[in-house]
């Protein structure tokens, strides 16, 4: 069962904080997700003119590109645009919360969260995504 390469939904993770993409990605390869881990928005761009994941976890403070800016141009670039996103950050204030579904995201998850916290928001954007 765990060879089932073809079912398995990818999700990119993007975060500068290698610390933090190795503990997504341990969390979400144990729920029998693939994962690509990226460090930045400029490495997301260029894995993404590669391999479209399913849904892409997005860290909002990065250097040189933040999460915001590369959210903006993922939902407004039509191949691009219909991919899931779940913003990840340790903003919690309510104005920076309303401004990420402004811009388009799908999902908002403050730092720290719980791996149940992670994988709920993924299950619902992908199980909407099948209906």
């Amino acid at each position: 069962m765990e060879n089932v390469k073809n079912g398995k939904k990818t999700i990119m993770v993007v975060d500068d904080n290698t610390d933090f993409v190795d503990v997504v990605k341990k969390m979400l390869e144990v729920d029998g997700y693939a994962v690509e881990c990226v460090y930045s928005g400029a490495e997301a761009f260029k894995r993404l003119e590669v391999k479209r994941p399913d849904l892409i976890v997005l860290d909002v403070m990065m250097p040189d590109m933040d999460g915001l800016e590369v959210l903006a141009r993922l939902k407004g670039a039509n191949n691009t645009s219909s991919i899931p996103v779940i913003l990840v950050t340790a903003k919690d204030q309510h104005r920076d919360i309303l401004a990420g579904y402004q811009m388009g995201t799908d999902y908002y998850i403050t730092k720290p969260f719980s791996s149940g916290q992670l994988i709920s928001g993924i299950d619902l954007l992908l199980s909407s995504d099948n209906s």
